[in-house]
């Protein structure tokens, strides 16, 4: 049975790589993942109890006899439960993160980019996109993120070849500024809530990488940009539907919600509560502000329209279910035993952690990062535990910098390697084959130049 679930794991992966030939959900694929690995893990259950818990079961039982039935309430409380809510731990910030940005957007929060950009100068179009999604992308989920801005492009850049190398460098900038703090990406946050690093340590490392990362390509794609681009500015949109907020309203909105964010770190650190309940919390005040300031168009029943892009809400919905299915998909997979094996056998035949690293980078270029990136995660830790007390799986550990980087990055190699980069295919109607010959060999640039930076950082402070 154990060979079953990692084979099911394996061809999900496999489905997962091939979705854009495929044409099936990354969603779908990691929620039927998910499901079917914890059904096959219950059927066989005693056998997997016995092997790997079987003295936790025996003081479950407290000398009762073993029966199936309480093989399943053992599986379930003491097993099942964890993985779910690990994995609801991550999902509800994202929610939160998603609400927060709908919020923010409806009220014109986000329309100071548009004043910054009212120019045909390519420069300036693609640095203030770009430098918004990258300190956005930072705070708030960077799928969200990264969708904003593109449907911000989209509607400003009418060429569909200028709109595909602006879009490539809004998703690179989402993903590099992600992933340089603890919640801007799915792993930061799975490995800050796990403990194996501390918000301040990991973006001061990740930092100048990510910087790096981001600014190399970009400056390479602003070469292939025309000296004047093809923008249609539209009238600034009447917000007599949705909102009535002056600017100084708007301001502090942004302030509560991007501002009060930040702070979840500090919440963290003093009440040692599941980061969520902090973005739960900005999102609660956020909420409170929102319905004040706007309580005259809500009592007159005029908020029916909203501004928020369908196209946002469903990429949202879908990185929560996949992120939802892998976690417990791979949760089955860690209790069956295996990946301690395995980990044994990657200390032995490659043993190195950055060339871990480098493969874990191309790796998530293919399938995706957040699976490549959980897969180095959970293997790690089932051999070196959450986190071990000295050397490269310590908290705060260069491991789990690598990981975060070189997954968080490299699936910008490719535009399937990323939810985001798949997103952009869609709207951009963006071939693989374009993308590889256009945009990979750029993105590869600044992603080695991130890990040389990393490299020098981690060996001046060893």
């Amino acid at each position: 049975m154990t060979i079953i679930i990692v084979a099911m794991l394996v061809f999900s992966y496999v489905l997962i790589a091939t979705g854009h030939l495929t044409g099936v959900n990354k969603a779908a694929i990691a929620m039927f993942l998910g499901t079917i690995s914890w059904v096959v893990f219950v059927i066989w259950g005693d056998d997997f109890v016995q092997s790997q818990h079987a003295s936790e079961y025996a003081e479950y039982l407290a000398g009762a006899e073993s029966t199936s039935k309480t093989v399943k309430y053992f599986i379930y409380d003491h097993l099942f439960l964890t993985y779910v809510g690990r994995a609801a731990a991550i999902v509800m910030f994202l929610l939160a993160t998603m609400s927060i940005i709908e919020i923010l957007n409806n009220n014109g929060c986000f329309d100071f980019i548009n004043e910054w950009i009212r120019t045909r100068n390519p420069k300036r179009v693609l640095w203030t996109l770009t430098l918004a999604t990258f300190v956005l992308s930072a705070t708030l989920d960077n799928l969200a993120t990264s969708m904003l801005m593109l449907v911000m492009m989209h509607s400003i850049v009418k060429s569909r070849p200028q709109r595909m190398l602006i879009g490539s460098a809004i998703v690179l900038a989402a993903c590099c500024g992600g992933c340089f703090t603890v919640i801007g990406d799915c792993t930061g946050l799975l490995l800050w809530g796990d403990e194996a690093v501390t918000a301040t340590r990991f973006s001061a490392f990740l930092l100048l990488p990510a910087v790096v990362a981001w600014v190399v390509p970009t400056i390479l794609i602003n070469r292939e940009l025309p000296s004047r681009l093809d923008i249609e500015w539209t009238i600034a949109p009447f917000r007599g539907d949705d909102t009535r907020l002056n600017r100084w309203q708007r301001l502090l909105m942004l302030f509560v919600g991007i501002g009060g964010l930040w702070f979840v770190p500090t919440f963290l650190s003093l009440t040692r509560l599941s980061p969520f309940l902090g973005a739960l919390c900005v999102l609660s005040v956020l909420w409170v502000v929102n319905e004040a300031f706007n309580r005259k168009l809500m009592n007159a029943d005029q908020m029916s329209q909203r501004r928020f892009p369908r196209v946002l809400q469903y990429g949202a919905i879908q990185q929560m279910l996949f992120v939802m299915g892998i976690m417990l998909g791979f949760g089955a997979v860690a209790e069956t035993g295996v990946l301690t094996d395995i980990a044994e056998w990657i200390e032995q035949t490659v043993g190195n952690i950055w060339v871990i690293g480098a493969i874990s980078g191309v790796l998530s270029s293919c399938v995706d990062m957040f699976t490549i990136a959980i897969s180095d995660i959970s293997i790690a830790q089932s051999l070196h535990g959450i986190t071990a007390t000295a050397g490269d799986y310590a908290q705060n550990g260069p491991y789990w910098f690598i990981v975060a980087f070189a997954t968080g990055v490299g699936g910008c190699l490719l535009s399937v390697g990323s939810i985001c980069g798949i997103a952009l295919m869609k709207m951009e109607h963006i071939r693989l084959g374009w993308y590889v010959q256009r945009i990979a060999p750029k993105v590869l640039c600044g992603w080695l130049l991130g890990m040389a930076i990393l490299f020098a950082e981690v060996t001046l402070l060893k």
